[in-house]
């Protein structure tokens, strides 16, 4: 299988998600950014570092790129899920600006 060609900002941030690095984690977003994760909104800085130390980096989760659509600003990386909080197959749609992140929607993949 060829490997997925993720754009150089989120293949970074998927790097830094499978490394727990939590500073970096948080460095990708931009001070307002957004985590919807299946319809729960978490905005800013502080609210995604709340939500990330249960459910995210926390829980030690690890992005298993398998599939990447771009569109515009948005790339959306499809792949597996694993976590001390949550598994299985999922969408992560980021949206961009620039090489920060103002938007990282969670779906099922």
């Amino acid at each position: 299988m060829t490997e997925p060609q993720i754009p150089t900002t989120i293949a970074t941030f998927i790097e830094v998600v499978n490394s727990h690095d939590e500073q970096g984690f948080l460095d990708a977003f931009a001070p307002e950014g957004v985590v919807d994760d299946w319809g729960r909104e978490f905005v800013g800085r502080d609210a995604i570092k709340g939500w990330s130390d249960v459910e995210f980096i926390g829980a030690t989760g690890i992005i298993s790129p398998e599939e990447v659509t771009i569109e515009g600003d948005r790339v959306t990386v499809i792949g597996d899920w694993a976590s001390t909080h949550a598994n299985g197959r999922s969408s992560f749609a980021f949206d961009l600006d620039g090489d920060q992140i103002t938007r990282m929607t969670i779906r099922e993949g």
